[in-house]
């Protein structure tokens, strides 16, 4: 191999899952090196770093504007029917976060390698211990109505995400952690952030991991929003629910000018008619793809799989204050009939991680690393079962959404508790009506006795810790109420330091496997498609899609 490219190797060692997406572009001709320029300063590349690239692959740079004309054109994607409506403050469904990373921005950006990024906020530090966070907001930037971006918009835009009246969707951050008032405005482009606890993580808090924290006008009314009112690069042109969605290119955008004129924001049902119409030629991305459909488009010439690493899953609870569900044996006996490595290997096709039926995935940093892997055992769910006084088996039903794998997963978890006798029988919903109002009594996914629901990446796992497992997590669909599990979760999010975050989790690990009110098969890789004539596209595993250096 020459010695550019063995130059090229250890620079990419250094890059994230999209920056060295775009270099792959650079490399097979797709992006241009102006183009490659563009994109690595959106996604923070440095001019160092992008002249190292670019030497490397025998290309010269050149001094530039920063901004330059944007290409025009049209991207046209393909999506899910989100759930509700486009309400920032309640948007629970990974299709609604799609369509607002076309207009919307938090002040944080948390990247596919687990590390936080400048979007609205230019700099952020915390006090000695973790309790106060200190913002610095960039200066120049405009909502979509003109009005220049303050830290009086910041400020009512968490007050409004952090006020209960408000029934947000962001409380399942923020509820212990940040409330009504305790972001405070220190000037014009400075805000504080002060917590009811400290947290070593905070800034994931309000990055794209939370993804209802987009920044809107401090007068935007808190009873309903879909106006589409942002700062990103697209701004609304038309919106029809259930059907899509088009934006056109904001000329006051803070940074690099968006290329395409327009995006068009295409709904589906389903996911087969999304491929159908991107070979078609219909549509140029599709925004997420179920790794079992997948298969027919590694294969076409004509287009293009960009997988990004995650922490994406799907949990299946069971309510442990009801019914079969109250034994922890029984529990225990569930868990033990699945296959985890098949669950990776057949319904992800080797693109995923295994899980251990606790939040943490091998690869988050804090993730202790002494806690033994479950395995299938069916001798031992037996006797646990036994022991429960149901050797001769049980019954339940598992409600679920219409969603990438989830049905397939359903009917997996079916079929592997007959082992144990046990009948469990399958209401697979419309997403929409799954999720409901997202409160109980008012949302299958929270009042159902057992349930599989979908849960996007985070960088940190301090939220899925949080939101649905502590007693008064807003997302606890099980029920769980553990006081020893409360008081660790809290140490552990208080922890500064990796060492104190991993002794925390690995006694987090081994009481959520003794009680296992949720299962965590697996961590699943983030899979989209674009047709192999699109260059530039970037997304996160959370579900937001970034088309504003896209050029088709």
């Amino acid at each position: 191999m020459p010695a550019k490219f063995s130059a090229l190797d250890l620079l990419r060692r250094r890059l994230t899952a999209n920056e060295n997406h775009l270099v792959d572009g650079l490399l097979a001709g797709r992006v241009s090196r102006r183009e490659f320029l563009r994109h690595g300063s959106l996604l923070g590349l440095s001019v160092p770093m992008m002249g190292g690239i670019s030497a490397a692959v025998g290309l010269s740079v050149a001094p530039q504007r920063a901004f330059s004309q944007p290409a025009g054109g049209t991207v046209r994607y393909g999506q899910i029917v989100p759930g509700g409506t486009m309400n920032p403050l309640t948007v629970a469904d990974a299709a609604g976060v799609t369509v607002m990373s076309q207009y919307g921005e938090t002040l944080v950006l948390s990247d596919a390698d687990l590390k936080i990024k400048p979007l609205l906020a230019e700099s952020w530090k915390p006090n000695d211990d973790g309790t106060v966070w200190t913002f610095k907001l960039r200066q120049g930037v405009k909502f979509h109505n003109g009005e220049a971006m303050t830290a009086d918009d910041v400020v009512a835009t968490f007050d409004r995400l952090c006020d209960p009246a408000n029934a947000s969707n962001a409380l399942s951050v923020f509820a212990g952690l940040l409330s009504k008032g305790g972001t405070r405005k220190v000037d014009e482009h400075t805000v504080e952030f002060h917590l009811e606890q400290a947290n070593g993580n905070f800034p994931y808090a309000v990055s794209t991991d939370n993804y209802n924290a987009i920044i809107v006008p401090a007068a935007m009314p808190a009873s309903g929003d879909e106006t589409m009112i942002g700062t990103g690069p697209f701004r609304l042109e038309t919106y029809t629910p259930k059907v899509g969605a088009s934006f056109v290119r904001n000329p006051d955008y803070w940074g690099a000018p968006a290329l395409p004129d327009r995006v068009e924001a295409n709904f589906f049902d389903d996911y087969q008619p999304q491929i159908f119409a991107l070979q078609a030629g219909q549509i140029d991305v599709i925004q997420q793809l179920p790794v079992l459909l997948s298969t027919g488009l590694i294969n076409d010439p004509n287009a293009a799989i960009l997988n990004t690493p995650s922490s994406i899953h799907h949990q299946v609870h069971m309510k442990v204050d009801r019914g079969l569900f109250k034994d922890k044996r029984v529990r225990r006996a569930i868990a033990l009939c699945i296959d985890r490595p098949t669950l990776v290997n057949g319904l992800l096709q080797g693109r995923g991680q295994i899980g251990n039926d606790n939040p943490f995935m091998p690869t988050y940093p804090s993730t202790g690393q002494n806690v033994p892997q479950r395995q299938k055992n069916i001798a031992e769910a037996k006797q646990l079962m036994e022991a429960a006084g149901m050797s001769a088996g049980f019954e339940a039903t598992l409600t679920t959404e219409k969603y990438l794998e989830i049905p397939e997963y359903a009917v997996l978890i079916q079929n592997a508790v007959k082992e144990i006798n046990g009948n469990i029988s399958l209401n697979i919903m419309d997403q929409g009506a799954y999720y409901g109002d997202s409160v109980p009594s008012k949302s299958p996914w929270l009042d159902c006795e057992m349930g599989i629901t979908d849960y996007g990446h985070r960088g940190v796992p301090n939220v899925v810790l949080q939101a649905s497992l502590s007693s008064t997590g807003t997302w606890n669909a099980a029920s769980f109420k553990n006081a020893e599990y409360d008081t660790l979760v809290a140490g552990y999010v208080r922890a500064l330091d990796l060492e104190a975050q991993r002794e925390a989790s690995g006694k987090i690990q081994s009481l959520l496997l003794d009680e296992s009110p949720i299962l965590f098969g697996y961590f699943q890789d983030m899979l989209s498609a674009t047709s192999k004539t699109v260059s530039g596209v970037t997304l996160t595993a959370m579900g937001h899609l970034f088309l504003a250096q896209a050029k088709v």
